[in-house]
């Protein structure tokens, strides 16, 4: 396997992999070498997970990560839809059960649930009150196709959000994404609103760790490296963060790195 080609773009360092396997791989020891040194420094991690088939690589690497006592490690995700049942399979809580938070002994799981609460606000509130509980050491995320971060597309992002969690309005763009991964059979079948950690809240965390394959994604990625900062395109706040990575393979790299 050939190694990867490494570049810094503004604070963003890029790695682009030949293969999707390749580039979760890579994630995944990143991640992995994130938690144990927490866990060696403080002993506990708080980690932030994506729940989108661009993570699936990623986070299959990331359970076979050695070294790592999961029980003190507390799981959040980032955002959830509204309106779905609770045993719908599109459900990002039970997308991670699947792939991730049933398959490690988590210390703690924190799932958006929207249905526990009177409306979405005092969701909102309550998963923004376990977040503040203490820093989160790690994000791992994604872009979608038209530079969201989270559920924060381009008509509802804000890069200086008071909020840590609020309900959106989900772009068509979005929306689109949705049917495109092959999670709903139709656009109308996809929810109008989600509840959302924030583009403030999201970078507020010790590292990310940012995983975007797939040829659909090339253009976001470019935006997100070289676009004015802003609420265009929300992806370009990981320019902000000190030390966030950037995961691509060679269908989603702009430059053809791969």
């Amino acid at each position: 396997m050939s190694a990867p080609a490494t570049s810094a773009t503004g604070s963003i360092p890029v790695r682009v992999f030949p293969t999707r396997a390749a580039m979760g791989a890579a994630a995944a020891r990143e991640a992995g070498d994130v938690i144990r040194a927490s866990l060696a420094r403080k002993g506990e991690v708080r980690i932030v997970f994506a729940a989108a088939p661009s993570q699936q690589e990623m986070l299959d690497s990331l359970v076979a990560e050695p070294g790592i006592d999961w029980t003190r490690v507390a799981a959040f995700h980032m955002d959830e839809y509204i309106g779905l049942p609770p045993g719908a399979p599109q459900r990002f809580a039970r997308w991670l059960d699947e792939r991730l938070f049933l398959r490690l002994p988590f210390g703690a799981v924190h799932r958006i649930d929207p249905e526990a609460f009177p409306d979405a606000e005092a969701c909102a509130a309550d998963y923004a009150a376990r977040l503040a509980a203490a820093p989160i050491d790690l994000v791992c995320l994604g872009i979608g196709v038209n530079g969201h971060i989270a559920f924060n597309d381009p008509p509802v992002a804000d890069l200086h959000d008071p909020l840590a969690v609020k309900s959106v309005e989900l772009d068509d763009i979005c929306r689109q994404q949705q049917v495109d991964d092959g999670c709903f059979p139709s656009f109308a079948a996809v929810p109008t609103h989600a509840l959302t950690l924030t583009v403030p809240r999201l970078v507020d965390c010790g590292h990310m760790v940012c995983v975007v394959p797939g040829p659909a994604k090339r253009e976001a990625v470019r935006r997100t490296l070289h676009d004015p900062l802003g609420e265009a395109c929300p992806a370009t706040a990981l320019r902000l963060h000190p030390r966030c990575t950037l995961y691509l393979d060679a269908e989603s790299d702009p430059h053809g790195r791969g």
